[in-house]
């Protein structure tokens, strides 16, 4: 049996191959995957083979947000059964280091992550016809639900794991700073909660048009109209709560200014060192909070799907057969007209 794969070999080369794939073993199920979403770290093992002191050292199969339907089962797999449409967990905390044994598994020393080249060897993604995977990392996903609002489960994760770093959003006023996939999904958990004002900020129309679908409550492009952000600077700053998904410098200083005192920003974009006015963090009591991952939350996001009480689908802008995956990270690195594409296997 052969499975197609999507293998980078460098910066902007991919190829698509094939492999052997052998039967489920004990605890294992054989799954199809039906849809793959395009990451940022995907995009940067595209774009710049890596990220970060991060590198990619050796050919990788990328991948990473992925469902599918299992195909076959191994001994003892006892909650799942043949057509099951399953989101899969691409994270594999080891369960036996300090953090894990601190129910931190989120910190795992060992932690394994489909499609990821912090280990060495690489640990292989899921952008494949058939995967081999452990019965635990499947969630089960409804009927009703298809595969491509399935495979959003990871970065909805994600996005719930920074929502439970911050206070209770009901009635709060909240920015969202970068309006691609997480900061829509950001968007889209602020406006189930209850938040009074949802304001997010882009460099561009079209992902902003995303984030109204997704429950902002107003859009600024603060590259064309930066002085719409005025307001919000004024009397000390204005939001209870900022989710920072963009990681970029002048997006940070702005969300500090905009963060009324004893407010709380939590940090979501992920990029090297950047200044930040301290003075401001200090002067005005900010919570300036990190967020990495998830835990408990990945089958948090796959009931939220499956109860339809966060739409993902807005989001999805692009959808390409494996066969054209270049074509897909081409159009996924264009923030211009892309928030989430997805690559779809046969």
């Amino acid at each position: 049996m052969k499975t197609r794969v999507c293998r980078l070999y460098g910066q902007h080369d991919i190829r698509i191959e094939n492999q052997a794939v052998t039967g489920p073993g004990a605890g294992e199920v054989l799954v199809r995957i039906g849809a793959g979403g395009i990451c940022g770290s995907d995009l940067h093992y595209f774009q710049d083979g890596g990220f970060g002191p991060i590198r990619v050292r050796e050919p990788i199969i990328l991948g990473h947000e992925i469902a599918g339907t299992v195909e076959a089962l191994g001994d003892g797999v006892r909650h799942l059964k043949v057509g099951d449409k399953v989101a899969v967990n691409p994270a594999r905390p080891c369960g036996e280091c300090s953090y894990c044994r601190e129910k931190k598994p989120i910190h795992c020393l060992s932690m394994r992550f489909y499609g990821s080249a912090l280990r060495f060897p690489h640990e292989q993604g899921g952008f494949r016809d058939l995967l081999v995977t452990s019965e635990h990392q499947c969630i089960p996903v409804d009927d009703h639900v298809s595969l491509a609002e399935a495979a959003c489960a990871e970065p909805l994760a994600v996005c719930l794991h920074a929502a439970s770093r911050a206070p209770a959003l009901a009635g709060k006023s909240v920015l969202v700073t970068g309006a691609g996939p997480i900061g829509a999904l950001s968007v889209a958990i602020a406006a189930r909660d209850g938040a009074r004002e949802i304001v997010v900020t882009d460099l561009q129309d079209a992902t902003l048009k995303i984030a109204l679908k997704m429950g902002a409550t107003r859009t600024i492009n603060v590259a064309r109209h930066p002085e719409e952000l005025d307001s919000y600077l004024q009397q000390k700053g204005h939001f209870d709560v900022v989710f920072e998904c963009s990681a970029a410098g002048p997006a940070i200083r702005s969300a500090i200014a905009a963060t009324r005192p004893m407010g709380t920003i939590v940090q979501v974009g992920v990029s090297g060192d950047q200044p930040v006015p301290i003075n401001l963090l200090v002067g005005k009591e900010i919570s300036f909070i990190g967020t990495h991952r998830f835990d408990r939350e990945y089958a948090e996001a796959v009931s939220a799907i499956n109860r339809s009480e966060i739409d993902v689908r807005p989001m999805i802008t692009a959808s390409y057969p494996l066969e054209r995956a270049e074509e897909a990270f081409a159009e996924a690195g264009d923030r211009s007209r892309a928030v989430k594409v997805q690559l779809t296997f046969a």
